[in-house]
């Protein structure tokens, strides 16, 4: 069995890996701190690859490569640079690559002539690129022999290779990564099928061959804590797990969960696979051609063993040659597929060439394979994999004078698509809107490119975040000194150093895309740009330039990733759909009777601790604030109709609980405890016993009802103390007192007792803690509370909720407090990074994800610069480098309209010239397109319609529709706006009501 090996490593910084810690877990990440992997080949593919596998942290990466660096290299390889031209290639890379990650060294291998097998022996995974077909079978049958995970992958244009050998017995111990699925059981069956059946409208998900332990079943209690029973599904809500009939009876209750059951991989050498391969279909529609593609690698190389050389860029000759190569190949193999000359002509044309984007494409997908062989996470792609994009190339295909090296650094793309593309491709003007993760990933591949880089090309990138130290293992053009500056400005200086064109055409901004900032990008902008690519984090912000760029007809390149999941659409102008066309399901809700009674799974009490985070730190100071600051708060209290209760609380921080000293604090936390783990706990039982039936005669406490249990505070208690530390340490945040973390002080609180609730029996008793003397009106409590003005100067200091600084206490408390209520409900505690994860809603990433995602938007944007207008010739794109799985499909089109025989989509409107008068406005309908116009609006503000009393309507029948607009809606038309948008309602000649698009009246 070829499995990596159990290590105990340096503990991991959590603070520069949290976000991969979500992907692959502790577990696979220490192995992986155990691995030292080889790369070789520092060309594009080599070092894309490297650069991921350093970010991921591993514990050790070597770099072989015998060349030496050549001008067409600066168009992949973004750790070079001019000056560095003839110089060893692995020698100027490897101190470059080092700087990615302070924990993972990187060091060159010793530079032997070629490379042998004794380079590869002290290595756990071994990845070659660039590398002879000979060297690569000699390596693999070592490799295979000796347990050492192999990879060997290429790039030639717009087609890339990879080939996958984790052993003859490699064992996967998580094959999807997913969560563990887990329910609720409301009935099992005592017979040969043994049917589980689940809680009412709650989907089990599981599927045939999974397995399943279970937990807190009463009657058949011989289930909790079985081995992993195989599941056979009968429905989405019932599922059989074999014989059952030698069990006790079921009662009621219990909980299953998924069990992860590992998974063993036979692998072939490299040399059977290429006689007998299993191909990684990566695009359905493509389904004959890796078979032609396996042939067409293997001619390369016979060409290359023959001529010394690849075929040359577009030579018609040298493109027979291998199409003959690959035809003896294919015969020697037996084969009687018949090969695609079209496809083998295009790989023999591009073979010298490699492009940036290609590179990204195949670096993150090896990058996350050789990640697969040393943490055993996630399922290895079987076996061989053959990806193309040749949709990329442009319509008008370049000639072969085109296409011949001119000492470039673009050489090797222009060698792919032409000298001619090339100069669309330096005079494009982009605008990239986040530069985080994916931002950072763009970049790159912009400045490989040599986008914005000539002529009128420029590119503009806005992000008004700076740099945090959990960006440096992902945001690859960020270093530690970074931290704290801008994330546009450091990034736009990382591309211009390793493309010097780019320098004075990258332009970095620190604006938050929106409303408020149209006054920067509005119509000149907007103009000024040939199309715009999000790099964002939040659906809000996507929709707002997914608008945008509807209103300025504007091509949009979209992606996404969570995990190793990613997503790629393109929006074309007139042909597509818009990214807002359609929509995720909203993401599901708790129910707050659940959060605040009936939880029974940990992301119930997690929602709840941090509901109670803002209930004691967040909104009590703030009201407190307004309460000392504004004249108005009474008031708009008593508008909100919360004004007793909020009062109260003004008073409790204000007044009653306001501490002194940090001891104080103490007390309050300890206060809190008792009431939200003691006393509530109580109150719900005694209101609700555990015997309660319902009006059905059911017990209430039954099903997803669990009946909680009150705590007894226990100062030895890990999670009760750091309750307390949490606790009183954000209390004494707020008055500005000094807190404390020494165990010694709050020792002390036994002695301590809090003050004993008296329990709710009826309706108008006070609840726990309440003062006595009966309800309480606003006058009241208002004449015990100070004078704003005897308290000038005085302000409390809401906490600003932040999940990633480990010292503030925020993530303790969330988690101590989520823990308490967990163990009240008997539900499974969470420690402190899953709580992060849930309370903070961190989006989980890893490097090797947003790299292939950025690769495939790249190959959409050759298109966008070609011009292409056939929607078949774009894909949007949806990957799993977990699973993996490889999706493409054809954007959708944009849905048509029509009105008489005129059809329109979302990308149509009318343009009305001239700032018209509204009669104008109104007779150009008529003159133009034989339409009535029946109701004018702008926004909210309704400017004419056929009812409008004659008066008013001869008042406004003369106006410019600017002074109208601005008239009515009471809003000044902004300096920067040229047009303004305008809603009719019309009638055809019929007099139908018909729908037609929005108007734009243009000022000017």
């Amino acid at each position: 069995m070829s499995t990596p090996m159990q290590v105990d490593t340096q503990e991991i910084d959590e603070s520069l890996y949290s976000r991969q810690l979500y992907v692959l877990g502790h577990e696979a990440m220490r192995r992986m701190a155990g691995s030292d992997v080889l790369v070789v080949g520092m060309k594009g593919l080599g070092v894309e690859i490297a650069k991921n596998v350093v970010l991921a942290g591993v514990k050790s990466v070597g770099v072989w490569d015998d060349g030496v660096v050549e001008v067409g290299d600066l168009g992949t390889q973004f750790f070079l640079r001019e000056q560095d031209i003839g110089k060893p290639r692995a020698s100027v890379t490897a101190p470059r690559l080092a700087e990615l990650n302070s924990y993972v060294p990187v060091h060159e291998v010793k530079a032997e002539p070629e490379l042998t097998v004794d380079m590869v022996k002290n290595y756990q995974a071994v990845v070659l690129t660039n590398t002879p077909l000979a060297k690569q079978l000699e390596i693999n049958d070592y490799c295979h022999a000796n347990g050492i995970s192999f990879i060997s992958a290429d790039v030639r244009g717009l087609f890339g290779c990879v080939f996958n050998d984790f052993g003859p017995s490699f064992t996967c111990v998580d094959p999807t990564g997913e969560q563990p699925l887990t329910g609720m059981i409301a009935s099992i069956d005592r017979d040969a099928e043994g049917i589980v059946t689940g809680l009412e409208e709650t989907r089990h998900g599981l599927e045939d061959g999974d397995y399943v332990t279970f937990s807190e079943v009463k009657g058949m209690t011989e289930l909790n804590g079985c081995e992993p029973r195989k599941v056979t599904v009968k429905g989405p809500y019932t599922f059989s797990i074999g014989d059952t009939s030698n069990l006790s009876d079921y009662v009621s209750g219990g909980i299953f969960t998924q069990v992860k059951m590992p998974k063993v991989i036979n692998f072939k050498s490299l040399r059977e696979s290429l006689k007998n391969p299993e191909f990684f279909i990566t695009d359905f529609a493509k389904f004959d051609r890796p078979a032609t593609l396996h042939a067409g690698f293997q001619a390369l190389s016979a060409f290359v063993n023959e001529h010394g050389r690849l075929p040359r860029p577009r030579h018609p000759h040298d493109a027979k040659l291998v199409i003959a190569l690959a035809k003896q190949v294919a015969q020697k193999a037996g084969s009687e597929e018949p090969l695609d000359e079209k496809v083998l002509t295009e790989l023999a044309y591009q073979a010298s060439g490699e492009i940036s984007p290609m590179v990204a494409v195949i670096g993150g997908f090896v990058a996350q394979e050789v990640l697969k062989a040393c943490s055993a996470k996630f399922h290895p792609m079987v076996e061989t994999m053959y990806f193309d994009s040749l949709e990329s190339l442009p319509a008008e295909l370049p000639t072969e004078d085109d296409c011949q090296p001119i000492n470039s650094r673009y050489d090797s793309q222009i060698a792919v698509f032409g000298a001619k593309f090339q100069q669309k491709i330096n005079e494009q003007r982009q605008f990239l809107v986040g530069s985080g993760a994916i931002g950072c990933e763009m970049l790159k591949n912009w400045s490989m490119m040599g986008l914005g880089s000539q002529g009128r090309g420029v590119i503009h990138v806005t992000d008004l975040d700076t740099i945090e130290k959990s960006n440096l293992n992902r945001q690859f053009l960020f270093r530690a000194k970074d931290v704290g500056k801008f994330k546009a400005e450091s990034a736009a200086a990382a591309v211009a150093e390793m493309n010097p064109e780019l320098k004075g055409r990258i332009i970095a901004h620190q604006d938050r895309v929106g409303t408020e900032t149209e006054n920067v990008y509005g119509d000149d902008f907007f103009a000024e740009i040939d199309g715009v690519t999000n790099a964002l984090d939040n659906v809000a912000a996507r929709q707002y330039m997914d608008r945008r760029c509807v209103f300025y007809q504007k091509p949009l390149l979209e992606s996404g990733t969570l995990g190793t999941k990613a997503n790629t659409q393109v929006v074309i102008p007139f042909i597509t759909e818009s990214y807002s066309s359609s929509q995720d399901p909203p993401e599901k809700s708790i129910p707050s009777c659940t959060v605040k009674n009936f939880p029974n799974a940990i992301e119930h009490t997690i929602q709840w601790a941090r509901e109670k985070f803002d209930e004691f730190f967040v909104n009590p100071p703030t009201n407190v604030n307004l309460y000392l600051s504004s004249p108005n708060f009474v008031e708009q209290l008593k508008a909100s109709g919360q004004q007793l209760d909020q009062l109260k609380t003004v008073r409790k921080y204000l007044v009653q609980d306001r501490p002194r000293s940090f001891e104080e604090c103490i007390e309050w936390a300890r206060l809190k405890f008792e009431e939200d783990y003691v006393n509530e706990i109580k109150q719900l039982l005694y209101n609700l016993p555990k015997d309660q039936l319902t009006s059905t005669g059911q017990p209430f406490w039954s099903g997803p009802k669990r009946a909680p249990e009150p705590l007894e505070f226990d100062i030895n208690d890990p999670i009760h103390y750091e309750y307390l530390v949490s606790a009183a340490n954000l209390h004494a945040f707020n008055y500005g007192l000094k807190g404390d973390r020494d165990p010694a002080v709050f020792k002390r609180i036994p002695e301590f007792q809090p003050r004993v609730a008296k329990i709710q029996v009826r309706d108008d008793e006070p609840v726990t803690n309440e003062p006595e003397g009966g309800e309480e009106d606003v006058n009241g409590i208002l004449a015990n509370l100070p004078q704003p003005s005897d308290m000038a100067g005085f302000r409390l200091n809401p906490v600003g909720f932040e999940k990633d600084d480990d010292s503030n206490h925020h993530i303790d408390f969330i988690t101590a407090a989520s823990n308490l209520r967990a163990l009240n409900y008997s539900i499974t505690t969470a420690d402190k990074h899953r709580t992060k994860l849930i309370a903070g809603k961190i989006i989980p990433a890893i490097a090797t994800t947003t790299a292939l995602a950025v690769g495939l938007v790249c190959l959409e944007l050759y298109k966008i610069i070609d011009g292409k207008t056939d929607l078949e010739q774009y894909k949007n794109g949806f990957v799993n480098l977990a699973l993996p799985f490889f999706g493409f499909s054809e954007p959708i089109a944009a849905a048509k309209n029509k009105y008489g025989d005129t059809e329109w989509t979302i990308w149509d409107r009318f343009d009305v010239p001239g700032n018209p008068t509204l009669q104008e406005f109104i007779d150009w309908f008529k003159n133009e397109h034989k339409l009535d116009v029946t109701m004018v609006s702008s926004g909210v503000s309704m400017l004419w319609s056929n009812w409008t009393p004659p008066a008013k309507s001869k008042e406004r029948l003369p106006m410019r529709m600017s002074t109208l607009i601005e008239t009515v809606s009471k809003k000044p038309i902004q300096p920067w706006q040229r047009s303004v948008i305008v809603e009719v309602m019309v009638e055809n000649e019929e007099g139908e009501d018909v729908e037609v698009p929005y108007v734009l009246v243009h000022l000017q």
